[in-house]
């Protein structure tokens, strides 16, 4: 079964967006990004977005066979990725995700870039790029430390350490952790698009204008460095390959 993303239009104006890559724990690969842009174009009937993953993973990440160093023409190997949560993110209908299972890496923040995230048990949130030798991209940093404050963020993105459900209920990652999670997460995307569309839209648009303060071009430029470095060194191909070999990295710091 090829990689994909399912797009169900339910009644009462719920677009499902599903995750299927099960060779990989769902996770994106830039065909799968480009079916989830497209999907992600606004759409008259479509009043509120559910995002969720095939078999009971939420998503894996990025299927890091397709990263590497930064491309002749100066674009970073998860340029598509940012580019498509920051669509999903400023997205004018709010989204909601179903995570149940592992969010890791991409799909942490793919979670993250949704207004709301509801929960199962077993959910568990991951933030490996220290241990890929990657330095992430600062609108996930950003959206990371909006959610759970910067010391909890940095302990996320530089500890690489796991986040239980309780845990992350507790930090306000997730909105809700529930047993029957689905059922949860579709009763609140009901709630949602039963609202004035408009109006729902409008204050979103508002949160996320209040929220945010632009970076200037020479900070821009220097984030922009530092991941361009880190992408195409010897520590991010190390990571690459140890994870992929499943054994521990051996960075030296090239």
């Amino acid at each position: 079964m090829e990689p994909s993303v399912e797009v169900e239009d339910r009644e009462g104006g719920v677009r499902v967006l599903t995750l299927s890559n099960p060779a990989r724990r769902n996770a994106l690969n830039d065909a799968m990004l480009a079916r989830l842009d497209a999907a992600l174009e606004p759409a008259p009937h479509v009043r509120v977005l559910l995002v969720r993953g095939a078999g009971g993973t939420f998503c894996a990440g990025y299927d890091l066979t397709h990263l590497g160093p930064p491309g002749a023409d100066g674009r970073l190997p998860d340029d598509a990725l940012v580019e498509c949560l920051l669509k999903l993110e400023h997205h004018p209908v709010p989204s909601v995700a179903l995570v149940q299972g592992a969010a890791v890496g991409a799909g942490f923040d793919l979670a993250a870039s949704c207004d709301f995230r509801v929960g199962a048990p077993d959910t568990v949130f991951l933030m490996p790029p220290a241990k890929l030798g990657i330095v992430y991209s600062p609108e996930g940093l950003a959206r990371a430390t909006r959610l759970v404050g910067l010391s909890r963020a940095k302990q996320l993105f530089l500890t690489a350490r796991k986040l239980d459900a309780r845990e992350a209920l507790d930090w306000g990652l997730l909105d809700a952790c529930e047993d029957d999670a689905e059922a949860q997460a579709f009763a609140l995307c009901a709630t949602l698009a039963g609202h004035a569309p408009g109006a729902v839209s409008g204050m979103k648009e508002s949160f996320g204008l209040l929220s945010r303060a632009p970076l200037r071009d020479a900070e821009q430029a220097r984030l922009r460095a530092l991941r361009a470095t880190a992408f195409g060194s010897e520590d991010a191909k190390e990571g690459r390959a140890a994870f992929l070999e499943k054994r521990p990295p051996r960075f030296t710091g090239r």
